[in-house]
């Protein structure tokens, strides 16, 4: 059997869930993933476990919130004026906006809150401040020419 290595191109499935357990992604509806390895697509832990796996083999890789989406930080948290929002759609809870930071990156801001003269947005990842654990499966290498 063969190991995958930098440049080659892997299938996996995989579950993702939070440090309590709860499952936050999977391959069940999307179908399976194709990665290139050594491209940066996924978290080096990820990567770096599926270099010492072969087909078929499952494995669970555990990320530290640090090492994944980072801290969560409560800076990032804004309240923006309904006046500077487009009348048309009405904001709702769950709502994803685009913005631009103070560096002229762009984010994207999650509506957490909606108030009568506000709304309240959070520029963190979704799973900021989580510990994360992959459930992978390796399904198939396609080497590098």
């Amino acid at each position: 059997m063969t190991n995958p290595k930098n440049g080659d191109t892997v299938t996996i499935d995989y579950v993702l869930r939070r440090g309590d357990g709860e499952v936050v992604g999977n391959t069940a509806e999307a179908g399976p993933q194709d990665i290139q390895l050594g491209s940066g697509q996924i978290f080096p832990q990820l990567e770096q476990a599926l270099t010492g796996m072969e087909v078929g083999d499952q494995q669970s890789v555990s990320i530290e919130s640090e090492n994944a989406f980072g801290p969560r930080r409560e800076e990032m948290v804004i309240d923006i004026p309904r006046s500077n929002l487009p009348p048309e759609p009405a904001p709702q809870p769950g709502m994803q906006l685009q913005a631009q930071g103070q560096d002229g990156q762009p984010i994207t801001l999650h509506i957490v809150e909606v108030g009568e003269q506000s709304v309240k947005a959070d520029g963190n990842h979704p799973l900021a401040g989580e510990d994360l654990t992959f459930d992978v499966t390796l399904r198939e290498i396609k080497q590098a020419a």
